[in-house]
């Protein structure tokens, strides 16, 4: 049960926190470019390498450190995030180069990585992965990302509007707050 409450905590988590994110700007720029199913194939693979590092910091610093300590951190962590999200920052479309070596999919999937190394849906998901199931976490916010990007690729595709990124950030920062009470409650209560 803890596996399928991981996964699902991790998915919403991730999932809203990076609708307006820049990997949605690298989404809807690869999307226009390239074929969609190369762009998602690039993305999940890259997704699968970055969150996985995220759960293994996590799972490992979760085991090291004192439970209160580490849930006393990680809900500190998350009320963090919240301020982050609520920052207002301007990311400009990326500009990516082409790198005939690595072949479109190789260029997407290290495009993405690069992205999200340090990204606060990396960070979000090493909390989550040190409270939580590491294996439902890794599952879990590799489709909420893999399901925000490819929404990103789609709206694009069609209706070739940005989503709202000043509500965005604001669901991300109360879902943030939300976690970081319950984690402490959890550490405290």
């Amino acid at each position: 049960m803890d596996l399928i409450v991981s996964a699902g905590a991790a998915a919403g988590l991730i999932f809203v926190v990076e609708l307006g994110d820049k990997s949605q700007l690298l989404s809807l720029w690869f999307a226009t470019r390239y074929h969609t199913w190369t762009v998602l194939a690039g993305l999940t693979v890259a997704t699968l390498l970055v969150m996985g590092l995220a759960v293994l910091l996590g799972a490992v610093f979760g085991t090291v450190l004192p439970e209160q300590l580490f849930l006393t951190v990680a809900g500190l962590a998350f009320f963090a995030f919240a301020a982050w999200s609520l920052r207002t920052a301007e990311d400009g479309e990326q500009e990516v180069r082409e790198a005939p070596a690595l072949g479109v999919f190789g260029m997407v999937a290290l495009s993405f990585s690069v992205a999200e190394m340090g990204d606060k849906s990396q960070l979000a998901t090493i909390s989550l992965a040190g409270t939580r199931d590491p294996f439902g976490v890794w599952i879990g916010a590799t489709a909420g990302m893999v399901g925000a990007n490819t929404l990103a690729i789609i709206i694009g595709k069609l209706a070739g509007k940005r989503l709202p990124t000043r509500a965005i950030s604001v669901g991300a920062a109360v879902l943030f707050v939300v976690f970081g009470v319950l984690t402490l409650w959890e550490a405290w209560g």
